[in-house]
């Protein structure tokens, strides 16, 4: 039973699997998901024709299941919480794997995780292949548009958010003033912006990259109406991210929430 048009879905947490599952169908592609107990929003079951569930680590089963599925291309979309996974329980096969990773969550351990598959007939591809709809067009989204100032802001935060990435930390960085207040590293967007706005009180501009030769079958730049949120919460006023690249996850809440806080959201 193998669709051409099958694409296996390995889902992670948070919005992104199911908005990456809306996107795939529109395009006529069958979406046979796995998703992770504890992590995956259990609402994935009503937009996919077939899921399976397994635990945090069962890297076999996970392979299993899309081959009984016959499914020859996979994507993986949304993260698994970091913390957890050092908790888990992994079968044989995910031990193996967590045994080859010195650190953990960066792209040569996913390429070692993605080339574990493809010697399994499963070619690891881009989510964002099926999701154009949904990245982060150039110029402002919403009403909002950047100042003199925090155009000067985004224009140095942007080139400080992809050197950071050259060297594979993250992707976020968060300035005011010309004054950098926060680089994100391990903990995430949504709290290097808590961070950053602390320090920054107001008015602080958050820039969001691509890393240089991003693989983006891993690690997509994403953000979405949370994001806004959490801006609101930190005072800050600019949201820059790159324009093509970034995926913008609900994108008329996100609009609607930023134009009601005041706060300008532009791809670059």
């Amino acid at each position: 039973m193998h669709h051409a048009d099958s694409i296996g879905l390995v889902a992670g947490n948070g919005r992104f699997p199911l908005l990456f599952a809306e996107s795939a169908r529109k395009l006529g592609h069958r979406v046979i998901a796995v998703a992770h107990r504890g992590e995956t929003d259990p609402k994935l079951e009503e937009l996919v024709p077939s899921l399976h569930w397994v635990r945090l680590g069962q890297l076999g089963k996970v392979i299993e299941a899309l081959k009984a599925e016959g499914v020859s291309r996979a994507v993986w979309a949304g993260g698994l919480d970091k913390k957890r996974i050092f908790h888990a329980r992994p079968d044989l096969r995910g031990l193996k794997l967590l045994a080859k990773l010195k650190v953990r969550g960066d792209d040569s351990i996913l390429r070692a995780l993605a080339s574990e598959f493809e010697r399994e007939g499963i070619e690891i591809v881009a989510p964002t292949d099926f999701m154009l709809d949904r990245m982060a067009p150039h110029g402002p989204l919403g009403r909002h548009r950047p100042s003199g100032p925090q155009d000067q802001d985004v224009a140095m935060g942007m080139g400080v958010a992809r050197s950071v990435g050259r060297v594979d930390v993250g992707q976020t960085v968060v300035l005011k003033d010309g004054i950098i207040v926060a680089v994100e590293a391990i903990e995430g967007t949504d709290e290097c912006i808590r961070r950053g706005g602390a320090l920054a009180r107001r008015g602080a501009v958050v820039c969001k990259v691509a890393k240089p030769g991003q693989d983006m079958r891993f690690d997509v730049p994403a953000v979405g109406p949370a994001t806004i949120t959490v801006m609101r919460e930190a005072h800050a006023e600019v949201l820059a991210v790159e324009a093509g690249k970034t995926l913008v996850l609900d994108k008329e809440e996100l609009v609607r929430a930023a134009d009601r806080a005041g706060i300008v959201v532009v791809g670059v």
